[in-house]
C-alpha cells in the first residue's frame, strides 16, 4: 500500500540541510578571511617579491628563504590592517554566538546577533579591500616600482570573502531556529 509523503520530516530535513549548509559556509568564509589577513600575498611583483598586511618580502636565491621586514606603517595600511582584523573578529564572534543561539535560543527564534556580525564583518572586509585597491600607491610607497607587480591572492581572498560574508549574514537574519 502506498503511503503519503511526511511533508513535516522533509521540511525537518531541510531545516537540517539548511543549518549544515550556514554552517560549513561560515567556516570556510572564517578560513579565507583568516589566510587573506595572515598570509603574504596582497602585492607581487615579478622576480620573487611580494607585499602583505605585515610585510614586505624578498625572496633570497642564494639562501632559498625569504627575508622579510615589516612594512611602513602609513595610515592607509594600518586602516586595512584593522579593518581585517575586525573582519576576522566580527565573523569569528559570529560564528561563536550562532552556536551558542542554537543550542539556547528558544523555538521560532532569529539569528539577528549572529547575521549583523556577519554583515559588519563583510562590510570591513569591503572597506579593507577597497581602500586598499584605491591606496595601494600610499601603503606601497617605499616598495618598488607598481608597474611591474599585480595585486596577489591574498587580496584576492579578501574581495571573494565580501559576498559570502554578506550572504551569509543575510541568510543568518532570515534562518529561524525550528525543532
Amino acid at each position: 500500500m502506498m503511503q503519503g509523503i511526511n511533508w513535516q520530516s522533509c521540511g525537518e530535513l531541510k531545516m537540517a540541510y539548511l543549518l549544515m549548509f550556514v554552517t560549513l559556509l561560515h567556516l570556510i568564509t572564517l578560513a579565507i578571511l583568516f589566510i587573506a589577513t595572515m598570509e603574504k600575498s596582497w602585492w607581487v611583483w615579478e622576480g620573487m617579491e611580494n607585499s602583505d598586511l605585515w610585510y614586505n618580502c624578498r625572496f633570497d636565491n642564494f639562501t632559498g628563504t625569504w627575508l622579510c621586514a615589516s612594512s611602513k606603517e602609513t595610515e592607509w595600511l594600518q586602516a586595512v590592517q584593522v579593518l581585517m582584523v575586525l573582519s576576522v573578529v566580527f565573523s569569528s564572534v559570529s560564528f561563536v554566538v550562532f552556536l551558542g543561539q542554537l543550542f539556547t535560543m528558544s523555538k521560532g527564534g532569529l539569528f539577528y546577533f549572529t547575521g549583523l556580525c556577519q554583515v559588519f564583518a563583510g562590510l570591513a572586509a569591503f572597506s579593507a579591500a577597497l581602500i586598499y585597491t584605491l591606496h595601494k600607491e600610499e601603503i606601497l610607497q617605499d616598495s618598488r616600482e607598481l608597474t611591474s607587480g599585480r595585486f596577489g591572492y591574498c587580496f584576492i581572498l579578501a574581495w571573494v570573502c565580501v559576498p559570502l560574508l554578506l550572504c551569509s549574514g543575510v541568510i543568518y537574519i532570515h534562518l529561524r531556529k525550528k525543532e
